[in-house]
């Protein structure tokens, strides 16, 4: 694609990097084929294709964004589907962060909308007050087809019927491995996931450490940044990535790490982009560091579990695999989930079209939840269509909004290999009261 950027635009570094990914693309519209909002919507602006015309256009003008702009780059669901399909390359996720950057900076948003998004903000990376939220739209659940606003809707259905216990687990602490160690590594313990579901840290670690691993949560980590680095809030998401950085520096220049394992795909891409995020910050050299051992709990359960490690044979279930967004498009990982469970004795069977998006994506499901509700049923049908026991995924974000509406119950990969070798039977599966059952011992 032909860009006419100015020598002082590509001064700029965020508009040199747009301007590489703009030139990359030769608009085949292959990505047409595997964006979830096209298959919706059937409108050219809502692909990938579409809304990189309306970035090139808004930023080699240096325009106010309009609300026509922003209508469709807010619709993006920022699964990347497009960038596994793309034959050329083209970085879409740098160049729609970069996007939403710039509408956050120029755009005043009407009013109900910004409320919304300040909201989320300050509530959802935060579990303590995320707890509170819960409780309170917990309360308000029986009413929420009384709201005028389908997000506000959509916020009070999301609240779970039970939130779990803390997990004192997820304080700032080591677990020691059982037998000889063969890792030292760092848990990314994240910030919804502890409010929403504390059994897949708790099947982590105790899985992590049966198979030989030093557990570190280190202090002053906390939430990815993610889900305001998505809003383009680029200072908050920076802050919060920043405080990661500085807590698993300490750590490898300590006791050294192997790896910063985290067990939720969309915290694991964000971490992944850290070197990108912070290429010309102070905290660069830190960042790479970090990004460069950041791994999904699959990368490094592959290389230490085999079939020796399970204790006894798991009943005869069939999974049906959910692929997250996030790890099959983001970090392009596709088969070691299924690989880890196959080899612990499970079938395993996916959906039809496994490469389209359940609509959950971060806070996408609370402000987009039409879009969000259809690729919801679309998923749910062709999971259950396979007939399984069990709905397995690596993502929190895609647990909640599957199980919201599946009649089978759903859980993390690393819950069904806690159980296959030697763990509990996951939660969900067998009424969720078995919450902290069998923990690591705390210090």
């Amino acid at each position: 694609m032909q860009t006419t950027f100015t020598p002082e635009q590509l001064n700029n570094p965020a508009i040199a990097r747009s301007n590489e990914i703009l030139r990359a693309c030769v608009h085949c519209g292959f990505c047409t084929a595997t964006c979830p909002t096209y298959q919706v919507l059937g409108d050219e602006l809502d692909s990938p294709r579409g809304r990189i015309y309306l970035i090139k256009d808004m930023l080699e003008n240096n325009r106010d964004p309009d609300a026509k702009t922003v209508k469709h780059i807010d619709r993006c669901l920022s699964c990347l589907a497009c960038m596994t399909t793309c034959p050329s390359g083209v970085h879409y996720m740098h160049l729609v962060d970069h996007a939403r950057e710039y509408i956050e900076e120029r755009y005043k948003r009407p009013f109900s909308d910004r409320a919304l998004r300040w909201i989320l903000a300050r509530i959802l990376p935060y579990p303590t007050r995320f707890r509170l939220a819960l409780l309170g739209a917990k309360i308000g659940r029986p009413f929420a087809r009384m709201m005028p606003d389908a997000r506000l809707r959509a916020m009070l259905e999301m609240a779970p019927k039970t939130i779990p216990p803390v997990s004192r687990n997820d304080d700032p602490q080591s677990f020691a491995p059982e037998g000889p160690r063969r890792k030292r590594v760092a848990l990314m313990t994240g910030c919804a996931q502890k409010a929403l579901n504390t059994d897949i840290n708790d099947a982590t670690i105790r899985l992590l450490t049966r198979l030989g691993c030093e557990v570190v949560v280190a202090e002053g980590a906390g939430c990815c940044g993610a889900l305001t680095h998505h809003m383009g809030k680029t200072d908050e998401s920076h802050r919060t990535a920043a405080k990661n950085i500085r807590a698993w520096s300490v750590q490898m220049d300590a006791g050294g790490l192997d790896a910063i394992v985290i067990n939720t795909s969309g915290c694991g891409t964000t971490v992944k982009d850290y070197g990108h995020m912070f290429r010309n910050e102070p905290l660069a050299k830190d960042a790479a560091r970090v990004s460069k051992i950041a791994k999904d709990v699959s990368e490094v359960l592959i290389d230490l579990l085999d079939e020796r490690q399970v204790q006894a044979p798991p009943e005869p279930l069939t999974v049906a695999y959910h692929a997250a967004c996030s790890l099959q498009h983001g970090q392009q990982i596709k088969t070691f989930p299924k690989d880890l469970l196959r080899r612990v004795g499970f079938t395993v069977v996916e959906p039809a079209d496994p490469h389209l998006c359940c609509g959950s994506a971060g806070t996408y499901n609370l402000m987009q939840p039409e879009i969000s509700g259809q690729l919801k049923d679309r998923k749910i049908k062709t999971l259950e269509a396979r007939n399984p026991d069990v709905i397995a995924a690596g993502n929190i974000g895609c647990m909640m909004q599957i199980g919201s509406g599946a009649s089978v119950p759903i859980v993390h990969t690393v819950e069904l290999l806690d159980w296959a070798t030697g763990g509990p039977k996951p939660p969900a599966m067998t009424g969720g009261n078995a919450h902290n059952q069998g923990v690591p011992r705390l210090r």
